[in-house]
């Protein structure tokens, strides 16, 4: 079967997931059409609606095993007309879990045929310098097999009369997932007196949980820990509390050095 065009999608507060994404639809080798960057509200309230003659990589971080729960909403309006599908989970170099397969059966659901799935590897958004887990990840060589793994979807494609349910790939993990979404509720950003108000966090903060007007305010109900803040701040004004974030920093440096590789599914 013939694609036309390839949308990249993704939810990428570090930009982990972007890199992965935007690799693997250069490697398709056809127009690359307007990313959906989920990252933006603005953007998860809009709807997407994807022909057979389009084929979706969709790329997500991975969060306590499972993907983002703010993203329920926006993959229930997902509507996929028997578009062929990559479904992409993004972890931090401990494991992806049921991300992968909650992901695939999210797009599959919505009229996704979903041809490949690829679990890679992005700096945990608790590593820094001093305390790295998957520090610099993806790197050169992980975004090369991204575009690999495009050039190889679209020569499955190529080779296919067309694609249905039947074609979806197989990939680990439990589903429904016993793992649990709610994320943790913590005091843990600390913002010293670099910090000159530019108001960048507040804008890269993909669920409002800052004051714009004032970036030391943050609504830690809303906060995903994502760790966007503190890694985009320009000033280095941001850093992490001690505490339950600073002690799992910790163990993902003690326990989850050894690097991991990319994998397909298909």
């Amino acid at each position: 079967m013939q694609i036309s065009s390839v949308r990249p999608v993704f939810f990428s507060p570090t930009g982990t997931s972007e890199a992965v994404v935007r690799a693997i639809a250069d490697g398709v080798g056809v127009t690359v059409a307007e990313p959906v960057d989920l990252t933006r509200p603005e953007v998860r309230a809009q709807s997407l609606r994807t022909g057979p003659d389009e084929l979706l990589v969709i790329g997500v971080p991975v969060y306590m095993g499972r993907i983002p729960e703010l993203l329920g909403e926006w993959l229930a309006g997902l509507a996929a007309d028997n578009t062929p599908a990559v479904c992409v989970a993004v972890y931090g170099n401990r494991a992806f879990e049921d991300s992968l397969i909650e992901l695939r059966n999210a797009v599959a659901e919505r009229g996704g045929a979903v041809v490949a799935c690829a679990a890679y590897i992005g700096e945990h958004s608790f590593s820094d310098p001093a305390l790295p887990t998957a520090q610099g990840r993806p790197d050169a060589d992980d975004l090369a097999h991204a575009q690999s793994l495009g050039r190889k979807v679209r020569e499955r494609l190529d080779a296919m009369a067309g694609v249905s349910a039947a074609d979806m790939a197989a990939v680990p993990g439990d589903y429904p997932s016993p793992k649990p979404t709610k994320l943790w509720d913590v005091d843990f950003i600390a913002v010293d007196d670099g910090c000159v108000q530019c108001g960048l966090c507040a804008e890269v903060c993909p669920v409002g949980a800052i004051d714009p007007e004032d970036s030391a305010r943050i609504d830690v109900e809303k906060c995903i820990t994502c760790c966007a803040c503190i890694k985009r701040c320009p000033q280095g004004a941001r850093s992490v509390k001690p505490g339950p974030v600073m002690d799992a920093r910790k163990r993902l440096n003690a326990n989850f050095g050894e690097p991991k590789q990319p994998e397909w599914f298909f």
